[in-house]
C-alpha cells in the first residue's frame, strides 16, 4: 500500500541530482532512461551511474547516446551503461526494446519528449506531443510492468510539466481532429496525461510493488525547446501571460527531482504524487507556476486515460 502523508525532504529546487544521491548505493540496481542522451536526461542517467545502477540509455540517435554514455562513463567510472535503440512514436520499436529486455528492472524513468511542436502527426494520425510524451511511455511502462515487478520495489518516473497547468486532457478532442491545433495546448494535454498515468499506474500496480510518481523538473533550458520561438522564450522567462517568471535552473538541477523520485528511499511507498522542487507539491493556487491541477490527479481522468491509452495501443 502507498502512504498517504505528504512528502518533505531535505533537498530544495538548488539541489542537483549528484547531491541526491551522494551516500546512496544504487549496485546491481538497473535503470532505464528514455531520451537519456541529451538535457535533464543525461544528468539522471549520470547521477545514477554514479551511485553504481546500471543504465541504458534508450534514445533515438544512436551516436548521440553513445557519446553520451562514454561521457558519463568518463566522469563517473562505471562503464555498465548501455545505449538501445528507442522511438517513442513508432510502436513496433516500443516493442523490441521490450522484447529486448530480459530481467528486473528497478527505475523506467520516462523522461523523453517534444515541447510546442507544429502540428505532426504519426502514422496512426495520433497528434504528435502526446504520442511522443504520453502513448510511447504508456506503451513501454506496461510492456516492462512485469520487469518492474519482478524488482520487488520497481519505480517509474514520469517526468511532467509546469505546462500541464495550460490544459486538460480533451477527450472529446485529444488529437485536435475538430478543435484548431496550438501547440503549447497540445503540450499541456500531454503533460497532464503523464500525472494521470502516475495516478492510474499506481492504483493498478502498487499491489505488484510498482510505484509510479509524476514530477516538474523545473524551467531548464535544454534542446527541448528546440520547437520554442525566441519570442516564446522571451515571455516564459519574464512570467508575461499572467503567470509568475519561472526561476531557471541548470541541468544537473533539473534532474535533482527525477533522481529522488526514481531512486530516494525518502519515497519508499510513495505514488500517485507530483513532486517539484525535490518536494511534493501540493494543489496550484491561480495565478502561480507551482502544484498540480486538480484534473491532473482526477481518479476518473485517470481511469479514462489509462482505457483510452489501451485502446488506442490495441489499433
Amino acid at each position: 500500500m502507498t502512504t498517504s502523508t505528504p512528502v518533505s525532504t531535505p533537498f530544495s529546487r538548488e539541489t542537483t541530482a549528484m547531491d541526491v544521491v551522494r551516500g546512496l548505493d544504487l549496485t546491481n540496481r538497473r535503470a532505464v532512461v528514455t531520451g537519456g542522451s541529451s538535457g535533464i536526461g543525461v544528468e539522471t542517467a549520470r547521477a545514477l551511474a554514479a551511485a553504481g545502477a546500471d543504465v541504458t540509455l534508450a534514445v533515438r540517435n544512436i551516436d548521440a547516446g553513445l557519446r553520451a554514455a562514454a561521457d558519463i562513463t568518463g566522469s563517473t567510472g562505471n562503464d555498465r551503461i548501455l545505449v538501445t535503440p528507442l522511438d517513442l512514436t513508432d510502436l513496433g520499436s516500443v516493442t523490441r526494446f521490450v522484447r529486448a529486455w530480459d530481467g528486473p528492472l528497478h527505475m523506467l524513468v520516462n523522461n523523453a519528449g517534444i515541447m510546442a511542436a507544429p502540428e505532426l502527426r504519426t502514422e496512426q494520425g495520433w497528434e504528435m506531443q502526446f504520442a511522443t510524451n504520453h502513448l510511447g511511455h504508456f506503451a513501454l511502462a506496461t510492456g516492462l510492468h512485469r520487469a518492474l515487478a519482478v524488482a520487488e520495489g520497481g519505480r517509474i518516473v514520469s517526468v511532467s510539466s509546469a505546462a500541464h497547468l495550460r490544459s486538460p486532457v480533451v477527450f472529446e478532442d485529444i488529437h485536435f481532429r475538430q478543435r484548431p491545433y496550438e501547440p503549447w495546448l497540445a503540450y499541456g494535454q500531454s503533460k497532464t496525461a503523464n500525472v494521470l498515468f502516475a495516478v492510474a499506474a499506481t492504483r493498478r500496480w502498487a499491489q505488484d510493488g510498482v510505484l509510479t510518481n509524476a514530477l516538474m523538473p523545473g524551467a531548464i533550458q535544454t534542446n527541448l525547446q528546440r520547437y520554442v520561438t525566441e519570442e516564446e522564450l522571451a515571455q516564459l522567462r519574464s512570467g508575461s501571460g499572467g503567470a509568475a517568471a519561472p526561476s531557471w535552473k541548470t541541468v544537473e538541477q533539473g534532474a535533482a527531482t527525477s533522481v529522488l523520485v526514481a531512486a530516494s528511499p525518502l519515497l519508499d511507498g510513495v505514488g500517485g504524487r507530483y513532486f517539484e522542487d525535490c518536494q511534493e507539491a501540493g494543489p496550484n493556487q491561480p495565478g502561480s507556476r507551482t502544484g498540480y491541477a486538480p484534473y491532473a490527479r482526477d481518479p476518473e481522468a485517470a481511469e479514462r486515460l489509462w482505457e483510452v491509452s489501451e485502446a488506442y495501443l490495441r489499433g
